[in-house]
């Protein structure tokens, strides 16, 4: 054994540096007028920062390649849709076949250790996805379907069947993890970033949901838990398609739950950002639409300061909503215990939402 009585580490100049250096770019005026004029800079600002530019277009080419029931009452499609020359989206897509009015669509993008769009799909026959359900309240994407919406719930890459070759393997721990890793060093010496991709391509499932033309998009929403709450506040902030957002488990400070807790996933990581901006900066660009917040009391990824650290960023949002006189349309849940979705009062803050739009 080695015994070393002091160490030489990196965090608390980092931590200095953060003090220094960030959010130089944080919005500063006092007027809607002024406002406005800084959320274009911004957007423009987070666009570069994201590796957008090097985003490619191409055709949908989008296709059908399964239909079967997923329950009594809501069919499930499996479609597959071109994002980028040479790279795919298979996404699982829940229609309410009840006789009922559709209320909507939303996107449900998925976050870590569920399997993609099988665990927010509700795929429970899947042994490993049904604890990740259990777990995590996983399913939201079927829930929404319950509701009546149709819902659209992707493989974010690096996710279910966009994992890249490091877990192209179907063993269980394969299967539930992502390879973000992986992703963001092919990523990010390209100018790219993972978070990057993944709004593109929800971005492209918007244009797919358009293309399509069944479905209503004048409430369109997105809602998605922990990464997927991540993909969430990057898509409703850049792209104002989005009239309503539901954020869970993912709105904190960048300082304590990123730099302090830094051994989160790649996918979070954008070079640059903290220079400028942090969460609530970013969530305060979907004002004025409504927005909720679910944060959990006791959840480990808010860092050592626990909820203070999401009230914090829930505040600066707070103050754009303030500013433009819609202050009614943002929602913070405190939801008990740890990092989780939780569904109670969903069904009535979407009704009280969609109001608002």
């Amino acid at each position: 054994m080695i015994s070393i009585s002091r160490y030489y580490g990196s965090l608390p100049g980092m931590l200095r540096k953060f003090d220094r250096m960030a959010r130089s770019d944080a919005f500063q005026g006092n007027t809607p007028e002024e406002w406005e004029k800084w959320k274009v800079q911004a957007r423009k600002r987070l666009w570069n920062l994201l590796g957008m530019e090097r985003m490619e277009e191409s055709p949908l080419n989008a296709r059908v390649t399964e239909q079967e029931e997923a329950e009594p009452g809501i069919l499930r499609e499996r479609v597959l849709i071109q994002v980028e020359p040479e790279t795919w989206m298979p996404v699982y897509i829940l229609i309410p076949r009840s006789g009922g009015e559709i209320k909507g669509c939303f996107l449900a993008p998925p976050g870590h250790q569920g399997a993609g769009k099988y665990s927010v799909a509700g795929l429970s026959q899947y042994g490993a996805v049904a604890e990740a359900i259990e777990r995590f309240n996983y399913d939201y994407g079927l829930f929404l379907a319950r509701l009546g919406y149709v819902v659209l719930c992707p493989d974010a890459r690096g996710f279910g069947e966009r994992r890249d070759e490091a877990f192209q393997k179907d063993e269980e721990s394969c299967f539930l993890r992502s390879t973000c890793f992986y992703l963001a060093h092919m990523a990010e010496p390209l100018g790219m970033t993972v978070a990057g991709m993944c709004t593109w391509d929800l971005m492209r499932l918007i244009d797919y949901v358009q293309e399509r033309g069944e479905w209503r998009t004048d409430n369109l929403g997105c809602l998605g838990f922990s990464g997927g709450g991540m993909q969430t506040l990057w898509l409703a902030a850049l792209d104002k398609r989005v009239k309503m957002a539901v954020i869970s488990g993912y709105m904190y400070g960048y300082k304590d739950s990123l730099l302090k807790l830094n051994g989160n996933c790649s996918c979070n990581y954008v070079p640059g950002l903290w220079n400028y901006y942090d969460c609530g900066d970013i969530g305060s660009l979907i004002a004025p639409r409504p927005l909720l917040i679910q944060s959990c009391t006791e959840d480990h990824l808010n860092g050592e300061r626990g909820i203070a650290n999401a009230d914090e960023q829930v505040e600066i949002i707070r103050g754009a909503y303030r500013l433009l006189g819609a202050e009614n349309k943002l929602i913070h849940q405190h939801c008990p215990g740890g990092h989780r979705f939780h569904k109670e009062g969903i069904e009535e803050n979407l009704e009280r939402m969609e109001e608002m739009i």
